[in-house]
């Protein structure tokens, strides 16, 4: 493919910095390898001062691969890598570190397991905490953050800040070093040492950085330090595509790279080689909305097609069967698939689709490790209290549930492997108040051995109290409980087709198994199945056909996305989801979930706003999902009027239809 005028620009781009804004399936790649090739065979650049970054070992192959290719097979001393990889390289030549230095992910589990073993934590998934913590350290680091100065999230913060300076004491301690610290190494060292910086600078005349708005304060500041003092840096991005603010990704280091570099040019990559056009302007109505961004318009090259289908489902089930129903047409008109996705805003939304597929036969493919729910701690709880009530007498059943909700039972009264009842309530013959609690748990255990699995759930949950409990149990831990709530609902959904425990469980065991059968396949196996993602996981991936689900508020945008920057997050989530399609696009949402109502999300709205597209005369019937209400179309306009919103606003919007954009269906 011949490179057009804007890329010819950034390819032929001379010296000094420049910053390359590349739209989805603009052919950033492509510009990337073709200015390495420019600056030797046309600038005369030695390959041996070129330095290509990127995030991933598999971006920084694929850069490689197709450099290769464009130069005929010939190999040059380009350095292609990762920021860990580059900088790595920087510590063992300056410590003489080797990669028995790097700790392994296993040993950095285990070290944070020791480190809380007598510390003032219970965490129930203990791997889930761990993990937590791990990944603030990793971003307290990438900050370049005081401990001192920082909140934490995954636990009372003191006990975060001891944690994490044992950590690195163990760390230096050991002489390991995790990926963080190959970067926070780097930056003291050149801040330390002049001449081994100047050596490296020498080395790498020329910079390119691949997904910059993905970087990081540190990585910014160690690159900045590098590119000194030609300041040779060629960055490519998009502001619309930064979604790992999880990771320290900051956009704003991309916005204000024309305030850091003063005499940078800018070229923009507007062309979408990918999408077709119906897509392209769907997702530019709604990633316009977002406030801090550098203004662009993105077209396309692909004509219409097709509008993107937006639809609108009573309930989880609905939309389900529809997603199987379409891709199994897709497949039966000769699309592999491969060739399709479903797309989630988080991995906790699989699991009833998953089933689906499962019934269906379709094969499938996880980008993300998609949890099982029936493994979850609360699940876990939910199923003690019901294992009791078939006749289990196992101390860690009991251990499991007899505080929760708090009955202020000792555990040293539960000394045995088994639980006799009766021994339990003699324990306690002097405490009135106790026995009355006992008997009270006894009686509870008791109607669950009358109920099916729906109903048992049920009980728990309201009649016994643990949705209570989960609400102060988040609450002590200041963590968002709703999670904890929605995997609850999901859960007693879960059941809610069975008539017996028996059934049930075998439904549970069948699913678990399965699960584990369809990982280890597509983990020994290249075979061919649909992919099933989340927002996150699809970035930088492309399909024939996407299907976002759940397109609802609290869902996307997120219900923990309070601020205004949380909110340009998701919207920016939203729009990668969006461009990951080439010819189809189907966006779900749902009037209610779990028996509650739901309400559509507010990015599906902003696709409604192509005046230019409007058909006189069209109409679409009256539709009533949650508090929103799609009213009669007119000849200009679409009004949808949103009685409860977040924050409880009350307020009208108008979207006009997009004709060539929209299909609502019930």
């Amino acid at each position: 493919m011949e490179l057009n005028k804007s890329q010819l620009q950034a390819v032929c781009h001379d010296k000094g910095p420049m910053m390359v804004l590349a739209g989805p399936g603009s052919g950033k790649t492509m510009v990337i390898t073709h200015r390495v090739k420019w600056l030797i065979e046309h600038a005369g650049v030695h390959p041996a001062g070129i330095l290509v970054v990127t995030f991933t070992k598999a971006a920084a192959d694929e850069m490689r691969q197709r450099f290769v290719s464009l130069m005929d097979g010939r190999t040059m001393p380009v350095s292609f890598g990762t920021f860990h990889a580059i900088f790595f390289s920087v510590l063992k030549h300056a410590y003489n570190y080797t990669a028995s230095n790097i700790i392994r992910e296993e040993q950095k589990q285990q070290l944070i397991r020791e480190i809380i073993e007598d510390m003032p934590v219970e965490p129930d998934n203990v791997s889930e905490f761990v993990n937590d913590v791990l990944s603030e350290i990793g971003l307290v680091k990438g900050s370049v953050m005081d401990i001192e100065h920082y909140y934490a999230t995954s636990c009372a913060t003191s006990v975060f800040r001891d944690i994490y300076k044992q950590y690195v004491q163990r760390m230096e301690n050991s002489r390991l070093i995790d990926f963080e610290d190959m970067l926070v190494y780097t930056w003291e060292l050149f801040t330390q040492r002049k001449d081994i910086l100047a050596a490296w600078q020498h080395k790498f005349q020329y910079i390119l950085i691949d997904e910059f708005q993905d970087i990081n304060l540190l990585q910014y500041k160690l690159i900045r330090m590098l590119a000194l003092p030609q300041n040779n840096i060629f960055i490519v991005g998009d502001d619309d595509q930064s979604i790992y603010g999880f990771r320290g990704a900051r956009p704003e280091i991309m916005l204000n790279f024309e305030k850091d570099f003063s005499d940078v040019k800018k070229v923009f990559l507007s062309v979408n080689y990918r999408s077709q056009a119906a897509i392209v302007r769907g997702a530019g109505c709604v990633i316009k909305n977002n406030k801090q961004r550098f203004d662009k318009q993105i077209r396309a090259v692909r004509p219409e097609e097709e509008p993107v289908d937006i639809r609108v489902f009573q309930g989880p089930a609905d939309e389900n069967a529809a997603v199987i129903r379409e891709i199994r047409d897709y497949h039966d008109q000769g699309i592999p698939y491969h060739a399709m996705a479903v797309l989630f805003r988080t991995n906790t939304q699989a699991r009833m689709l998953l089933e689906k597929m499962m019934e269906y036969n379709i094969p499938f493919k996880m980008q993300d490790a998609m949890p099982n729910i029936y493994q979850h701690w609360v699940t876990q709880d939910i199923m003690a209290y019901i294992q009791i009530a078939l006749g289990s007498t196992a101390r860690s059943h009991y251990l499991r549930i007899i505080n929760r909700p708090n009955r202020y039972v000792s555990r040293q009264m539960l000394g045995e492997r088994q639980v006799a009842f009766d021994v339990l309530l003699e324990q306690y013959k002097d405490k009135p108040w106790m026995q009355e609690r006992l008997s009270k748990f006894a009686y509870d255990v008791h109607m669950l051995t009358q109920m099916q699995p729906f109903a048992a759930i049920n009980y728990i949950r309201h009649g016994i109290g643990y949705d209570e409990f989960l609400e102060k149990y988040a609450e002590e831990r200041k963590m968002d409980g709703q999670d904890l709530i929605e995997l609850l609902d999901e859960l007693q959904d879960s059941a809610r087709n069975y008539a017996t425990y028996e059934e049930w469980f075998g439904h549970i065991e069948e699913y678990t198994e399965q699960l584990r059968k369809q990982t280890r396949k597509q983990r020994e196996e290249k075979t061919d199945g649909v992919a099933l993602a989340t927002m996150h996981h699809s970035k930088g991936l492309e399909y024939q056909i996407v299907f976002i689900v759940d397109a609802n508020e609290t869902v996307t945008p997120h219900h923990k996305a309070l601020l205004d920057a949380d909110i340009e997050e998701e919207r920016r989530m939203f729009y990668v989801a969006m461009t990951r399609a080439k010819s189809r696009l189907h966006i779900f949402f749902l009037k209610e979930r779990y028996g509650r109502p739901m309400v559509m999300s507010r990015f599906v709205g902003e696709i409604l706003v192509d005046r230019d597209a409007v058909k006189p005369g069209m109409r679409v019937q009256h539709q009533t999902y949650g508090a929103g209400v799609i009213k009669e179309v007119t000849d200009k306009a679409i009004v949808i009027r949103f009685d409860k919103i977040r924050q409880e606003k009350k307020l009208d919007i108008q979207f006009c239809l997009a004709n060539q954009l929209l299909k609502i269906q019930s």
